[in-house]
């Protein structure tokens, strides 16, 4: 599955050029707010897995899988999961929580990935995506280490509130940034996300060779309801998150021929 690369070399290639988005400055505070938060735990992760459907053998790559839930759900549904992420404090909680039955990397999407040709059914790109400016080499190379009928699982910012929400911007069709300071346990971090219109996502999607085959507007997990009652209308009744399932279009000749499963 992996090819040879250096990935101290990447890592060191990424922490340079990234003064923002340091994970590792507060991996462990992040990492307990998202194991049990409305919008991860009860919203963005089971709307993902619900998506992924039936796993069981499915080799899948957990592109920026961070401390590791969603990796540990796709494991205990019987798929045989591969972590890559950006920052090596989150992969070290990612470590103590999956041992050694999940492989973990530091890597870039925005470098070449760790691993050979075709070699996953699935990637699950979790709040990754729009970290990233440009989407088109990040793509194409999720594409190509994906077999042919393979799928790319994403979720995002959804761009309607990313525009009208947050430091809100004139032109919805731009491509603009946007920075704020995450607070936890006291230490301010600063952050910088991306923020693109609807079509220029679908357009990156097929301009890396992806078939677009659902998007998705979920509701969250109903149990929310008495355990956040004071967040639960706002996450059902505003957009938080857009889903994408983009699918590798299937090889038409030869062995590589295999349909992608229908989940519901």
């Amino acid at each position: 599955m992996e090819r040879a690369t250096d990935v101290p070399e990447t890592f060191a290639r990424s922490a340079a050029r990234d003064q923002v988005n340091d994970y590792d400055r507060f991996a462990e505070a992040y990492a307990a707010e998202n194991e049990n938060s409305l919008v991860n735990a009860y919203y963005e992760r089971p709307a993902m897995l619900a998506l992924a459907g039936d796993v069981v053998g499915r080799r899948i790559l957990d592109a920026g899988c961070g401390s590791g839930p969603l990796s540990a759900a796709l494991r205990d549904r019987g798929a045989v999961v591969t972590g890559i992420d950006t920052s090596a404090g989150m992969l070290a909680l990612a470590r103590q929580r999956l041992g050694d039955a999940v492989a973990l990397h530091v890597a870039d999407l925005r470098d070449p990935l760790p691993f050979d040709d075709g070699a996953f059914d699935d990637v699950v790109a979790s709040l990754v995506l729009h970290y990233l400016e440009d989407w088109g080499p990040p793509l194409a190379e999720l594409r190509r280490v994906l077999r042919p009928g393979g799928r790319l699982i994403a979720s995002v910012d959804h761009p309607f509130v990313a525009y009208t929400i947050r430091e809100p911007r004139p032109d919805y069709f731009a491509t603009t940034s946007y920075s704020f300071d995450w607070t936890f346990d006291g230490q301010s971090v600063p952050m910088r996300f991306w923020r693109k219109p609807l079509h220029a996502m679908t357009d990156a999607f097929t301009a890396a060779g992806f078939r677009l085959g659902v998007i998705s507007e979920p509701q969250p997990d109903p149990a929310a309801r008495e355990l956040f009652p004071a967040g639960f209308q706002d996450v059902s009744t505003r957009p938080n998150f857009l889903f994408f399932v983009v699918e590798v279009p299937p090889s038409t000749t030869g062995s590589d021929a295999q349909p992608v499963p229908d989940h519901e």
